[in-house]
């Protein structure tokens, strides 16, 4: 229902773009709409979000004020409520430790609309102008890890590595449900391609620190690690594979200029259309919803061009092939007929999708034969370590 609404939304859109002739109105023009980055344009994970907000406003005609590198701590709050001060009639923050000054900020300005990407609580806080969204980019992930399966297939064909030798390498940045339900999705992309793949993760600590990413990727490489892939936000796990010769599927953008020998692909959440869907809906005044999950139908989940220079040949066509069985419903991420946890396969577990201090399981997310991730809430809560991927280390 969530996918068949937010397609209905986008068509609404458009349509009341074209019937103004693609102008903006004039209660556009007097709105304005907020935007809080962790970092700025040299981090890719803010680079993302810039220009999805700078892109949703220029579609609604609506002016934007971005406020970049704003730290996850009281200077979210204090970025927020100037951004109030100076009109905004939405206030948008991209970074999980956004989320508990973005609360803060929503109950002193009620009249306000608060919206925070990849946060948990909007659903247990009940405050009407505060709201949570993410993407099953688990999708993507996993869409990325197909063509890291069929590189490393290449690589055994010609002789490069064995069977036994694909070993994939991941740089993370913190180890918690986000991170390991991309990383563990990645995987089962890879696997389902190259049955002998497994994995290593070296975590950062950090989102944004290139010199310990690049760092964390050679110690992968040295490792034997024959892929690199990273849910980390600089270009130090890139330029390590590049100057490596490994091969890299990195995360929110391509690298292809910086790294054209070994950059694959790569996955990102097109923030555009949740963007426009609540700039809209604060305009107009109209109910935003309380959790928001963008999917590939309406747009929000999104690849890259593949560079072909890099890849197996076949990567576009598998690729495809594979999307339209995860958009049929053919294909599930996290079916659990595809892994295993201490060698014993699932059909239950009670996640943590009501979150408290204590982190308490609250809610049964495996059912018909798959785990149903982003489904209870928009941001993730996969956080199953499973068969095939050992920690070598681990941050929180």
């Amino acid at each position: 229902m969530k996918k068949i609404l937010a397609v209905l939304l986008a068509a609404v859109l458009v349509l009341a773009l074209a019937a103004c002739g693609g102008k903006p109105s004039d209660e556009a023009k007097d709105f304005k709409a907020g935007f809080i980055f962790l970092h700025d344009e040299n981090s890719t994970y803010d680079l993302n979000f810039i220009n999805a907000a700078k892109q949703a406003c220029e579609n609604l005609g609506v002016t934007p004020i971005l406020k970049t590198n704003i730290d996850e701590s009281n200077d979210c709050y204090e970025a927020a409520a100037d951004l109030v001060d100076s009109g905004c009639g939405l206030v948008f923050a991209d970074s999980f430790g956004h989320e508990s000054f973005m609360i803060q900020a929503a109950k002193e300005f009620p009249d306000v609309q608060f919206c925070h990407a990849t946060g948990t609580r909007a659903h247990t806080e009940n405050l009407a102008n505060y709201h949570n969204a993410f993407a099953s980019i688990y999708e993507g992930r996993y869409l990325a890890g197909v063509a890291a399966g069929l590189k490393l297939n290449q690589m055994i064909e010609e002789g490069k590595i064995t069977a036994e030798e694909a070993k994939i390498g991941y740089v993370g940045a913190w180890t918690y449900a986000e991170v390991i339900s991309g990383y563990t999705s990645f995987y089962l992309g890879a696997k389902s391609i190259c049955p002998t793949a497994t994995m290593e993760v070296q975590f950062t600590g950090s989102w944004y620190d290139e010199t310990a990413e690049k760092e964390a990727a050679t110690l992968l490489i040295n490792d034997k690690c024959v892929l690199i892939s990273q849910h980390a936000d600089s270009m130090g796990a890139p330029t390590a594979c590049e100057k490596a010769g490994v091969p890299n599927i990195s995360y929110n953008g391509s690298t292809v200029s910086a790294c054209p020998n070994t950059f694959i692909v790569s996955s990102r959440i097109d923030w555009t259309p949740y963007m426009e869907y609540v700039i809209k809906a604060a305009m107009e005044g109209t109910e935003i919803d309380t959790d928001w999950t963008g999917t590939l139908a309406t747009g929000s989940v999104a690849l890259t061009d593949v560079n072909e220079a890099a890849a197996a040949p076949g990567t576009v066509e598998k690729i495809e092939e594979v999307k339209a069985g995860l958009e049929d419903g053919s294909i599930h991420v996290f079916d659990t007929a595809a892994f295993t946890k201490d060698g014993a396969k699932l059909d239950s577990y009670m996640a943590d999708v009501d979150t408290d201090e204590a982190y308490t399981p609250d809610t049964e997310v495996i059912a018909d034969g798959y785990f149903h991730e982003s489904e209870y809430r928009s941001a993730p809560y996969f956080d199953l370590r499973i068969d095939g991927i050992t920690l070598l280390n681990e941050k929180y």
